[in-house]
């Protein structure tokens, strides 16, 4: 049975090979944009994301199969509200776990403290190649906020 837990300094082994599978992913649908490097998150950067308990990881067996990393914003000033969003920095499963709804508990657990600690919204970014994630996402309700666009015939 999945559980969802803050991770430890244990879990970075699974956590980076996790960020791997997803990171190359990414290299191969844009290798003008991703270059294939070492760690994908560095132990220190993983450490301080641990401090401020930002990375949960869901647990099968006492393996980290899936992760999330959440970071807190504080949005204000010009003309927008000022608001309090849960920022999801990263989101992924380990490759053969995929499709079994590790993602959804995720999420649901991400909502949860949403509701719990009283953010004004849930935000993420994906990669408008990663067809998997975008239909995950929009199932949860999300909708496009923004659309970063590129011009590449300079």
């Amino acid at each position: 049975m999945v559980t969802i837990r803050l991770a430890t300094e244990g879990d970075y082994a699974s956590v980076e090979r996790i960020m791997k599978q997803v990171h190359a992913m990414h290299v191969g649908w844009r290798p003008d944009i991703y270059k294939d490097i070492e760690p994908i998150l560095p132990r220190n950067i993983y450490l301080e994301h641990l401090e401020r308990q930002q990375v949960l990881v869901a647990d099968l067996d006492g393996e980290a199969v899936g992760l999330v990393i959440c970071l807190e914003r504080h949005i204000s000033g010009g003309p927008v509200q000022e608001r309090k969003v849960l920022y999801v920095d990263s989101m992924a499963v380990e490759e053969r776990y995929r499709g079994q709804g590790i993602g959804h508990k995720l999420f649901d657990h991400v909502r949860g403290l949403c509701r719990e600690k009283k953010y004004d919204g849930l935000e993420l970014q994906v990669n408008a190649r990663n067809a998997a994630a975008r239909a995950m996402y929009e199932k949860y309700g999300f909708t496009e906020k923004s659309v970063n666009m590129e011009f590449l015939g300079i």
